[in-house]
This record gives structure tokens, sequence and C-alpha cells, in this order.
């Protein structure tokens, strides 16, 4: 064969091998590399060193979110951080409900010891005391989205999620011999058994103490609870306790949890 009889068959096998690859590579299906499951660990990297150090961690600003701790056991509440310091109070770990007791958390000190103390609003008179505690008394913390506002002006109450009004309701409050008393407390249980129609069909137990009623069973809790008589509602017809409409106090128990603070203005 010549020279050119040559070049030219292996001219036509190239041009034959290349028609072939683009037909082959028509045809081939691509299949994707495999991947891993959602949230699937196959292996993490090492450590690396010198990289920045984690600082403190602080709180979220512009978030609407409380603080609200259990009882764990029944304990002394002091003046100062320390057991030496003066005793203001008890802290019961069950309420007169027989419900586990739920504080709310204003701070914490540890002392010179390495004693941790945690500083909350204690359930007495008079109303907005405050006390330390053992932080060894109390169980985990927990948080919630929403505070229930009830204003003795205009007899309303409201509850707020995330700072956003999502129930709004009138309210019957304590007459003039027997007040609701003003300040922040918190909804420690809800009740939905009472056999009386008076209380209707669910009661929220709350920190709140009445300075008239001290004599009433379990030393005069202020309770936000349903009516058989919402005609009197709104208006000062109460000894102390904050009444709803009944459908209301239901779409509340639907809404608000346990834990959540209670301000009375």
């Amino acid at each position: 064969m010549s020279r050119q009889a040559t070049a030219a068959a292996v001219a036509a096998l190239v041009a034959l091998a290349c028609a072939a690859g683009v037909t082959i590579a028509r045809h081939v299906r691509h299949v994707p590399l495999r991947q891993e499951p959602p949230g699937a660990v196959t292996e993490l990297p090492a450590p690396s060193r010198g990289g920045l150090p984690v600082g403190r961690a602080l709180p979220l600003a512009g978030t609407h979110r409380s603080l609200w701790v259990a009882a764990r056991t029944s304990t002394a509440a002091r003046a100062h951080p320390s057991t030496s310091a003066r005793r203001v109070g008890t802290v019961t770990a069950r309420t007169p409900e027989n419900t586990t007791n739920i504080l709310l958390p204003l701070g914490r000190h540890r002392d010179a010891a390495g004693r941790l103390w945690v500083r909350v609003r204690l359930a007495a008179l008079p109303n907005g005391r405050t006390g330390w505690v053992p932080r060894s008394a109390l169980g985990a913390y927990g948080t919630v989205r929403t505070r229930l506002v009830v204003d003795r002006h205009t007899l309303t109450a409201t509850l707020l999620r995330d700072g956003r009004a999502v129930l709004r309701a009138p309210v019957g409050i304590g007459t003039t011999n027997a007040p609701t008393p003003a300040g922040t407390f918190v909804v420690r249980d809800i009740l939905r058994r009472y056999r009386s129609a008076f209380y209707g069909p669910v009661a929220f137990g709350t920190s709140a103490r009445s300075a008239t009623l001290t004599d009433w069973p379990g030393g005069g809790y202020v309770g936000i609870h349903g009516t058989d008589r919402p005609e009197l509602l709104p208006g000062r017809v109460s000894h102390g306790c904050i009444r709803m409409r009944n459908r209301d106090v239901t779409r509340l128990a639907r809404l608000m949890p346990t834990g959540t603070p209670l301000t009375i203005s």
C-alpha cells in the first residue's frame, strides 16, 4: 500500500472513531454522585488549632422570650446569696394546688465557696418581694414567648406572643375592699376539673397574693378563671381574682402555657 493510501486509511479510522464517540456520548446517561441524606455525618474534620475563642453567651436582642424555672425541693430564700444571710421567705416545691412551683428568675451569683445562687420573685406578701435560693434547689430552665397583661383601668386582659396581641378580652377584677394586686407575677399552673360552675371550665393559678384575703385556703392566691355570671363583665366584681368569660378563658388555655409572666397594672 502506498503512503497516500495508508494516510487515507488512517484518516478514515480517526473520523469513524470520533463519530462513534459522539454517538456514544449522546446515549450515555449521566448518573449523579451518591449523596448522603440530610443530617448524615460521615466524617468530621479534625479541630483546627489557633482558632477564634468562643465568647461569653449574650441574650438575643429584640426577642420576647422569658425565662422560668421550676422548684425541685423546698428551700429558704435569703436576702443575699449566702447561707448566713437573713431568711426572707420560703420557696416550696409544690403550689397550694399540688402542682410544681414555677418561679421567675431575675439573676444569679456564685459565692466565694463556688456555690451558685439564683434570685427569684417570691410568691409572698408584700407582693414584689425577691430572694436568693441555691441553684441546686431548682430544676431546669424553660422559656416562653408569651406575656399576659391585665389592665385594671380598662378592665381588659391581653395575651402577647412575641410582643404582638393574640387575645384581648374583658375581665372582672377585685372590688375596692378586695383589690386585685398590681405587679409582675407568673402563671404557675392550669386546672380543668373544678366541680363548681363558679370557676368556669378552666382556671390558672398565679403567684400573686391578695393582701386582704390572707385567711383564704392556700393563702389567698389570685387566680384567673371563668365565671357563671358573664353579664357582670367587665367590672369590679371579684374578691381579687381575675374573671373571664368562659369562651375567653378556654381560648386563653389553648394559647398560654404555664411559666408565662403576668403583669397587672
